[in-house]
């Protein structure tokens, strides 16, 4: 429903803009910019072919800019940078937290990186480049160095005095950081703790040591899963010995939730969720290219398989017409467990030690509904050909896939895997081409020999 909210506030923001931009009325385009987050801005710069785009980013408040750039994708992010002067990109982005001005600088040219670096000053240049030491992602990649720390031994009076000297706190702040005078990491202060506790009580009395430091080291993908395990707001980055680096917030896990769904879900069709969807054709064709000619090689090998019965075709038509049922089935019943494996390989869910149990259930699964689905079919081919040979055949050759393409859906994501290849961007392909073979060689075989 939120998306679906989403999607039409986009649209009619695009259909405003577009109004806009053919009037030239330029203080209507900033008006609507000024009422936006950065985050919407940048959906709709992502939305805009690149001659609209780049009018509009013109109009942008620079004040925001440095935010919106570290909200859109990488490519669209690269061809907005492309156009901007050294001063201009260094001007946006000084005002950026450290870890959005990490996740930025990758993208940004050296002389800016130069110019950035140059401005700044000693303990902001220490923080970039504790962040930029760890990969993007893992947590030392994701983690915040803007936290509010505290002893464990002074009192709650006293903490409160120093939250009201300070005047601000990060945003997101749902806990303090306790840390002992080397800065191991200690425990979790709630707020809610520190205002509804005695403020005589030290901090070492009421403090949290139930949450543990997260590896600097952890993938993303895992920091997001513990925050959905725990339902955490924010946590703390600790290095190999203990020492408190950082937090990871709420709403960096949001961000890694986001682009794996994206991923994943683009990789089943070769894609890259980087991508700018108003790319040149020229280079978006030359993308695509890759994986339609690897299935176009896949498709010869099925093809190849049809030819090696084309004597038994020409003397049985009905095989030729019923080919695609057992095919498509196979296909549909292979893609619902890779899908399955997909998903719990990425969640963490199947591992050596269970296995062997889903592949027993995904068999007897598929060979159940062989089963159930092979005699509808056997029924239909029969009163349709008026043939009870053919509708054996047809059904036997059903259950035979079906029960293959479960084999299949469930070893494929492993083997890819294990060789460190995206069981998403490949899986897909393979299976196709396995359905597909052993479909036919299973119902053109039994029709070779029981008919002929």
């Amino acid at each position: 429903m939120v998306d679906s909210v989403d999607q039409q506030n986009t649209q009619h923001r695009l259909e405003i803009l577009r109004t806009a931009l053919h009037s030239g009325s330029a203080e209507q385009i900033r008006h609507l910019l000024a009422s936006l987050h950065p985050a919407e801005a940048a959906d709709l710069l992502e939305s805009l072919p690149h001659g609209p785009r780049e009018i509009l980013w013109e109009l942008v408040d620079a004040d925001i800019k440095g935010e919106i750039l570290t909200e859109v994708n990488e490519e669209v992010r690269a061809g907005l940078i492309e156009g901007m002067e050294t001063e201009q990109l260094v001007a946006i982005t000084e005002g950026l937290d450290t870890d959005d001005l990490a996740d930025l600088l990758h993208d940004l040219p050296g002389a800016v990186i130069h110019e950035l670096l140059h401005s700044m000053d000693k303990q902001n240049r220490h923080r970039l480049e504790a962040v930029l030491s760890y990969p993007e992602d893992t947590a030392g990649g994701l983690m915040d160095l803007e936290i509010v720390t505290v002893r464990g031994n002074v009192t709650l009076d006293v903490v409160l005095r120093y939250l009201r000297l300070r005047g601000a706190i990060p945003d997101l702040t749902d806990s303090l950081m306790v840390v002992d005078r080397f800065d191991q990491y200690q425990g979790m202060l709630p707020l809610a703790t520190l205002l509804t506790s005695d403020p005589e009580f030290s901090v070492a009395e009421v403090m949290d040591r139930g949450v543990d430091g997260i590896s600097a080291n952890m993938k993303d993908v895992d920091v997001a899963r513990l925050f959905e395990d725990r339902d955490l707001v924010s946590a703390p980055v600790v290095d190999d010995d203990g020492r408190l680096l950082g937090r990871v917030t709420i709403d960096d896990v949001v961000d890694v939730i986001r682009e794996e769904a994206d991923h994943s879900f683009m990789r089943m069709a070769g894609l890259d969720e980087e991508d700018d969807i108003f790319a040149p054709a020229l280079l978006s064709a030359r993308r695509r290219a890759v994986w339609l000619g690897i299935n176009l090689g896949t498709a010869f090998l099925a093809s190849w398989v049809i030819g090696l019965y084309r004597d038994t075709l020409q003397q049985v038509v009905a095989l030729a017409v019923l080919m695609p049922i057992v095919a498509s089935m196979g296909g549909i019943a292979g893609s619902q467990t890779l899908t399955i494996m997909i998903r719990g390989l990425a969640l963490g869910q199947v591992g050596s030690s269970n296995a062997r149990t889903l592949m027993i259930k995904e068999i007897a699964v598929s060979a159940m509904n062989g089963l159930i689905w092979s005699l509808v079919v056997a029924l239909i081919v029969t009163a349709w050909f008026s043939n009870i040979e053919i509708g054996a055949i047809i059904a036997a050759a059903l259950v035979v896939n079906l029960v293959c393409a479960a084999l299949a859906g469930f070893g494929i994501p492993l083997a890819l895997k294990r060789v460190g290849i995206d069981p998403a961007l490949a899986g897909t392909v393979l299976l196709t081409t396995i359905t597909d073979v052993v479909g036919f060689i299973a119902f053109l075989g039994m029709g070779t020999w029981f008919l002929l």
